[in-house]
């Protein structure tokens, strides 16, 4: 897997974590799926970041998201 993939998916699941976690904390379980993607994002952003030459800036991040979606649409 490469690092503008590992990037994209691991901020993914920490984006999608975030109504799970919330909707624990409101009802007052324990946040199991959230705190797992979070885990899984936050491992992921961590190796991309690490794994990647140089490091990403915020400038550069819109288009790493759309190489990645151009590499997946038919």
């Amino acid at each position: 897997m490469d690092t503008d993939l590992m990037l994209v998916v691991g901020s993914l699941a920490l984006v999608l974590s975030i109504p799970s976690l919330m909707s624990a904390w409101i009802e007052g379980q324990v946040p199991r799926i959230g705190s797992i993607l979070v885990l899984i994002g936050g491992v992921l952003v961590v190796m991309a970041l690490t794994s990647h030459g140089r490091p990403y800036t915020f400038a550069e991040l819109p288009d790493v998201f759309l190489r990645v979606f151009a590499r997946w649409m038919p």
